[in-house]
């Protein structure tokens, strides 16, 4: 009776083949891995950037908050006149704030004054959610990097979907 061996028999491959898996394998993990500076530096400028507003929007006391009432709209600003919710500072005559957080002429929203600026950056929710936009944008971008370049496509959603969740909330916050 023959003898039945449970063992394969291990072909041996050539250096040069062997060399081309692992040059074949080290670029794949340099994709992954520059994919990966990539998303996380998308991510990065999105918080930067949004930062420089939202600081103004969320954290600030009691410090230069007031109303504005806007009066005029010109190119991407809208002017109008400012009160202050507390005696910190006095009445502005003419104080800016960005046309896309403004309402309509005429009506007053709530806003905190950069300091040193007559610039206005707009408070409550729907000022917080406008200052995070360039963030919802870079997790739009960073979504396409991390799908197609790390091929990791659920975390893509998921990155994708938050985005688009903060965009559409800003949006009908205004």
């Amino acid at each position: 009776m023959p003898r039945s061996s449970t063992r394969t028999s291990s072909v041996r491959r050539s250096r040069s083949r062997r060399w081309r898996e692992s040059a074949f394998g080290l670029l794949l993990a340099a994709r992954v891995g520059v994919m990966g500076v990539l998303a996380l530096l998308l991510l990065v400028a999105g918080v930067w950037t949004s930062w420089n507003t939202a600081r103004y929007a969320m954290l600030v006391k009691a410090q230069g908050r007031g109303t504005m009432t806007v009066a005029a709209c010109a190119g991407e600003r809208c002017t109008g006149p400012y009160v202050p919710v507390s005696g910190a500072g006095g009445p502005r005559s003419k104080v800016t704030i960005a046309q896309a957080v403004a309402p309509a002429k005429g009506e007053r929203v709530a806003v905190v004054l950069k300091p040193g600026t007559s610039q206005a950056v707009r408070t409550g929710p729907a000022g917080v959610l406008h200052a995070w936009v360039p963030f919802a944008g870079s997790l739009l971008l960073a979504a396409l990097v991390v799908a197609g370049g790390m091929r990791l496509r659920r975390t893509a959603w998921v990155m994708g979907l938050l985005g688009a969740l903060l965009l559409g909330a800003a949006f009908a916050a205004m």
